[in-house]
């Protein structure tokens, strides 16, 4: 390198940032958006902010994991290192062709994320990086090499060392520093040091390929064997500590044939299809599966319709609760905490927040059943694949070891909508109909997001199990909602997430798990850009658009049989499904829909008003079937008996124009509890509520109806308890938001001219004696000038039209620095063009600290 060149290289990362393009830095700030929050005052401070050990953390978990051996190779490399050295350690002595090909972008993608700076001659890793990712005693690096020779050897003794070098052949130094160069330039010499190897006995040899993988350290006794006395005493092993030896890093690096890594993967797993659908069969089992979803929905609903459950002291469900909502949807609890967790997240429950708190069904539910099914499902989806509430936590531990309820606290990780989303465009990366095999989904997830993170140990762990567990249950929830069928993207799931339309397999292709099919290897993950809240409703709408004609129309009839059952075979129009709901109840659900009509259930039709006139006249015009004789007796049976017994209120009280009955009441040992006496031969007293009388009596056998205090019957329709307007719950980010094209745009700006400001040279002051003249940036030190001083220097820049720099302290505190060309000073403001906003401003003169003016070569 010329010296020419050597003067242009940047000497640090805040000079490497000064000299990128706009686009460049537009790149860093997207993919670190925590570098502008908030946004820095310059370049110097962008670069200070971008080696925190928080957000290099924070950038080296977002790596894929080649781009992350790249970075682990060049924190055992020297500093700085060349390309060539980089690939030497990423590609080996033989240079692997494929790691060749892919190092370029892997090394790109470092230096874009301000991880790496500097030409290819003088490759850095930032300081913060290296301290993370270079290998030490307590945090072994995951090369699995140990530290270089003049690392162990840097509290040896000069008459140790010398001794090593007598015993690997090399002449005596008259210091220690050129004894440890001549010992590590041995130990880089292929030829030499194959020739020192081949010397060695076979044990010491083979304790050497049990090190040369890592992890670097061993033990030894204070008198070692033989074999091992020869490797310490050739340097090949290194002692650290009393007992402990160590394997150098330039020896691994032989042994390893110059690789940092024993297998370095370029590229990343290949998706692999398990099975091949048609994709009207994909579209069609996904349609049900919606249609399912919506129906299990509403069911939870309907179930806490009057009040749900109550809501736990700390928050959430109860695991009883849980259990029964699991039992009323037929489903396991997993499966039930989802729904609710669904409904919840789309803002269809919330807690009533009343005294005696209980989960309710909102206002927005209502809103939501009169939408057509495929927008339903939409929002549904939509909620889903945004949420950070994750259900398949669940059950588990929290850090405090409490357990996860559902509808609690803590349930939110907010890695879960960006892993979705992944999944999802993996499948539909896929050919269209074809389902993936899961393992291959989870290893290409893994090294998209290798979440080792350098903090090693059980919390990289568990979150590297939390992010697999994550995909898994996407899988089976994309299936449960109908956004995949058979495993394989619907059309519908593929609009909602923007993924444009894959190409359908050749027809002659066989179908089912035993099929061939393509393998599909993906170069680089594509760059996430989060959708707006915008996009993401028009992507919903599409996924509506496509799901609304695979829906059945809605159906006028059921089928009546002779064993009192309704079978639906198919959804059913809203006031028919209603009005059955509440005549009978629901035995099954599937592709058809069984109804079981009950003494209890016709009862239910009786208390909310109908007569059995209506109910055989409602079955009549439904039925596709003629009205089975069993049914049409079943409902007169009960409508006779159903009102002879009228309960109100004493406390309570029962009366009936049979006596008979009454005396039967009366005689009846289960009618104890009620306290029940006789007022007169056709009324009885009770010392319970009418609820309580009401209940008691249908539990005995009777099917009394409650009346008013005008003996009019009561119509038992139950009310609908419904909370006070909630909004749904915001999903927990990942860190700072990605920012738009406008606020990149606008922080490049404010960064730039802030540096232009920091870095403008200034003319030297009465201050500034011995300082240089001056003439070097002022370093962000701000100018402090006295009033008068201040006023008559910029008054003098108006007359001559030359720019200023200067101290200002805001309204809120915050000092920053300027550069300004006055324009008009007078009231104690000066009116000035500001190069840092680029606009005129004013100013207050009593919040200028100081000013100076810049030097005649100022740009």
């Amino acid at each position: 390198m010329s010296t020419e060149e050597k003067s242009a290289a940047p000497r640090s990362l805040a000079e490497a940032l000064r000299v990128r393009d706009d686009v460049s830095l537009a790149a860093l700030l997207r993919s670190r958006p925590d570098l502008i929050t908030p946004v820095p005052t310059d370049l110097t401070q962008l670069a200070t902010r971008a080696g925190t050990r928080a957000s290099v953390v924070r950038a080296l978990e977002r790596l894929d994991r080649f781009a992350l051996q790249t970075a682990e190779a060049l924190a055992v490399a020297p500093d700085p290192a060349s390309y060539g050295e980089l690939l030497a350690l990423m590609g080996g002595d033989e240079e692997d062709p494929v790691v060749a090909a892919a190092l370029p972008r892997a090394a790109a993608l470092l230096r874009e994320q301000a991880l790496v700076w500097g030409g290819d001659d003088r490759l850095r890793l930032v300081r913060t990086a290296r301290e993370l990712l270079a290998p030490s005693a307590q945090h072994p690096s995951p090369t699995g090499l140990g530290p270089t020779v003049r690392e162990a050897t840097a509290g040896m003794s000069p008459g140790r060392i010398q001794e090593i070098l007598a015993a690997v052949g090399l002449p005596s130094t008259h210091d220690s520093v050129s004894a440890v160069s001549a010992l590590g330039a041995l130990f880089t010499d292929r030829r030499r040091m194959a020739a020192l190897l081949g010397g060695l006995p076979e044990e010491s040899r083979e304790v050497l390929a049990r090190l040369v993988w890592g992890p670097p350290y061993g033990q030894v006794t204070h008198d070692p064997a033989a074999h091992l006395r020869a490797l310490l005493d050739r340097g090949l092993l290194l002692p650290t500590a009393p007992g402990t030896v160590v394997l150098p890093r330039e020896v691994a690096l032989h042994l390893r044939a110059g690789r940092a890594h024993r297998v370095p993967e370029p590229v990343p797993p290949p998706v692999e299809a398990a099975a091949a659908h048609r994709p009207q069969v994909v579209d069609a089992t996904a349609a049900g599966q919606a249609l399912a979803a919506l129906a299990t929905v509403e069911e939870l609903l309907k179930e806490w319709d009057e009040g749900g459950p109550a809501v736990l002291r700390s928050g959430g469900l109860s695991v009883r609760d849980l259990k029964r909502t699991a039992v009323a949807l037929d489903v396991p609890e997993p499966v039930a905490a989802f729904w609710v967790e669904l409904a919840y997240g789309a803002g269809l429950i919330a807690s009533d927040g009343e005294a005696e708190e209980r989960y309710a069904a909102t206002p927005a539910y209502d809103e939501w059943r009169e939408l057509p099914p495929a927008e339903r499902w939409a929002l549904l989806a939509r909620t889903w694949l945004t949420a950070t509430r994750t259900a398949g936590v669940v059950g588990g531990r929290d850090a405090k070891d409490r357990t996860l309820s559902a509808l609690g606290p803590n349930l939110d990780r907010s890695a879960a909508p960006e892993v979705r989303h992944r999944v999802l465009a993996l499948l539909a990366a896929l050919p269209e109909g074809a389902s993936p095999v899961e393992e291959s989904v989870l290893a290409r997830l893994r090294w998209e997001r290798p979440l080792r993170g350098p903090q090693r140990g059980a919390g990289a762990a568990r979150e590297e199990d939390l992010r697999s567990r994550i995909a898994r249950w996407t899988l089976s929830e994309a299936e449960l909602l109908g956004v995949t069928g058979r495993g394989a993207l619907a059309a519908p799931g593929r609009a909602l997430i923007g993924a444009p339309e894959a190409p359908r397999p050749a027809s002659e292709e066989p179908e089912g798990p035993g099929a061939k099919l393509p393998v599909h290897h993906h170069r680089t993950a594509p760059a996430v850009v989060p959708p707006t809240p915008a996009e993401r409703a028009a992507a919903a709408a599409a996924a509506a658009r496509l799901l609304a004609p695979l829906f059945p129309e809605p159906l006028d009839h059921v089928l009546l049989q002779a064993d009192l059952t309704a079978v639906a075979p198919g959804p059913l129009e809203r006031g028919l499904a209603d009005v059955l709901g509440v005549l009978a109840d629901v035995e099954s659900k599937g592709g058809a829909t069984v109804y079981r009509f009950t003494p209890g259930s016709v009862r239910r039709a009786l208390d909310a008003g109908q007569s059995a006139a209506d109910l055989h006249a409602f079955l009549a015009r439904h039925s596709r079937t003629p009205v089975p004789q069993p049914l049409t007796y079943l409902i007169d049976d009960v409508a006779r008996r159903h009102g002879r017994l009228r309960v109100g209120a004493a406390s309570a009280y029962v009366r009936c124009d049979d006596d008979a009955t009454l005396d039967e009441i009366l005689a009846d040992r289960r009618a104890a509890a009620l306290g029940l006496r006789r007022l007169a031969p056709t009324v009885l007293a009770a010392q319970v509520d009418p609820a309580a009388l009401l209940e008691g009596l249908r539990a005995i056998g009777f099917a009394p109806a409650a009346e008013s205090a005008a003996g009019d019957v009561l119509i038992a329709r139950a009310d609908s308890h419904r909370t006070p307007p909630r909004s749904a719950p915001e999903p927990v980010p990942d860190g700072p938001p990605a920012p738009d094209d406008t606020l990149l745009a606008a922080a490049i700006r404010a960064v730039r001219a802030g540096d232009l400001a920091s870095t403008a040279p200034r003319k030297p002051g009465p201050g500034d004696a011995g300082d240089g003249g001056g003439s070097g940036a002022p370093g962000g030190t701000l100018p402090r000038t006295g009033a008068a001083e201040t006023l008559a220097t910029m008054q003098a820049a108006v007359l001559t039209g030359e720019a200023l720099w200067i101290g200002y302290v805001n309204a809120e505190g915050a000092a920053s620095q300027r550069v300004i060309a006055p324009i008009r000073v007078e009231g104690g403001f000066v009116t000035a063009y500001d190069h840092t906003a680029d606009e005129v401003r004013t100013y207050p003169l009593h919040r200028v600290t100081g000013v100076a003016e810049l030097a005649d070569d100022a740009g």
